[in-house]
């Protein structure tokens, strides 16, 4: 089926009781065990719910099995985890999202796992490999500078070391990217954002092959981080009009990101849809859409903090990917728990604003930003 197809269809368990069209809810945290092929339990990912959208999210990004989480991290530290032990070393992209960062470079590091952080640069990737390199874990596009990697090439790098790859999705969603026809080994994504679409729910996934997920699934019957039954009714709910929404997502992002490119007071716009982006051509070969994600930093002479107060329609806070434009300082937020030096060393400064573009009338939102610059 094609994607829009596999958004309405793939996955859904086929009620024989009453015929509904859609999952049911199976609202139980205690299954029985006896005589039944598979012991079920919410800590072990594999309920009824859990497992409908599980495979309609393979359906999208052609993966084999995977697991839902509670969150983007808890799905990112499962995977990290089951593939490192003390002693091993990973290679990680200096500018993925923050909280993965902190993960590599804070706790990781508390438990003996060496972590090398290295430029969006495939040859960069490669150079920083060592004997001891078990994972590495990349993010295209980067959170929130927009960085784009050449995918296959690092998958090609690792497989030929047999080294396990782990692919941030998040930015460009199953619509706009598959990373697994790439040839990544893992492919992450914080649910929260568009896959729940609608900044109501904290959810997060892992894809990956039938055997990697086994051993994903050890760590994460350990650390908990499942998600509970109505929380994967929604997901499902929403993963219907997936498509639809990034879709549109993607072609407010062009016309906004033009627009912002042709302001004085801004320094420069970071959106792979963009001719002069340096990433442009990887994104072309590598994305079917370039998303509804960019950052831009404005002029000295503007106050970042005033300009935010300044709109009107469009909504400073935290989070991204919902039907509502939403924008925000990663300085202040997802990059928060960086030290000042790892921001400066990334290029994350006071003036970097990220935005995350909705399903609004385009022209309504290049209105809300003309009369804030207006201002």
């Amino acid at each position: 089926m094609k994607k829009e197809t596999s958004c309405v269809h793939a996955g859904t368990y086929r009620d024989a009781a009453v015929g509904g069209v859609n999952t049911p809810i199976f609202a139980s945290s205690a299954f029985e065990y006896i005589d039944r092929a598979e012991m079920l339990y919410p800590r072990h990912f594999n309920t009824p719910n859990q497992r409908a959208v599980v495979h309609k999210l393979c359906a999208l990004e052609g993966m084999q099995d995977g697991l839902l989480f509670s969150s983007g991290m808890a799905a990112m530290t499962a995977a990290i985890l089951s593939q490192v032990k003390a002693g091993s070393h990973l290679v990680v992209l200096d500018s993925v999202y923050g909280g993965t960062h902190a993960l590599a470079s804070q706790t990781l590091a508390g438990l003996g796992v060496q972590c090398s952080f290295v430029p969006t640069d495939a040859a960069a990737v490669e150079s920083a490999i060592t004997a001891q390199t078990s994972a590495i874990v990349v993010e295209s596009p980067t959170n929130p500078l927009l960085d784009v990697i050449d995918l296959r090439r690092v998958a090609q790098i690792a497989r030929q070391r047999s080294i396990t790859t782990i692919a941030d999705n998040t930015f460009a969603s199953p619509i706009n990217q598959t990373p697994g026809g790439l040839g990544i080994d893992i492919v992450v994504h914080s649910g929260t954002k568009y896959l729940g679409g609608h900044s109501d729910l904290s959810c997060g996934v892992v894809l990956a092959s039938s055997q990697l997920v086994v051993q994903i699934q050890a760590v994460a019957c350990t650390l908990g981080g499942n998600v509970n039954a109505l929380t994967c009714h929604l997901l499902e709910r929403s993963l219907k009009t997936l498509a639809l929404r990034v879709e549109r997502q993607t072609r407010n992002a062009q016309h906004v990101a033009e627009y912002l490119a042709g302001q004085p007071t801004i320094r420069r716009v970071n959106y792979p849809g963009l001719a002069n982006f340096p990433g442009h051509q990887i994104a072309r070969e590598q994305m079917t859409g370039f998303g509804a994600m960019m950052s831009f930093e404005l002029s000295p002479e503007v106050d970042a903090t005033q300009f935010l107060l300044r709109l009107q329609l469009i909504r400073p806070a935290v989070s991204l990917g919902g039907v509502e434009t939403l924008i925000c300082a990663p300085a202040q937020t997802s990059h928060a728990r960086l030290t000042a030096a790892e921001r400066q060393r990334i290029g994350i400064t006071d003036s970097l604003l990220r935005l995350s573009v909705g399903v609004e009338h385009v022209d309504d939102l290049i209105a809300d930003l003309a009369q804030a610059f207006g201002k």
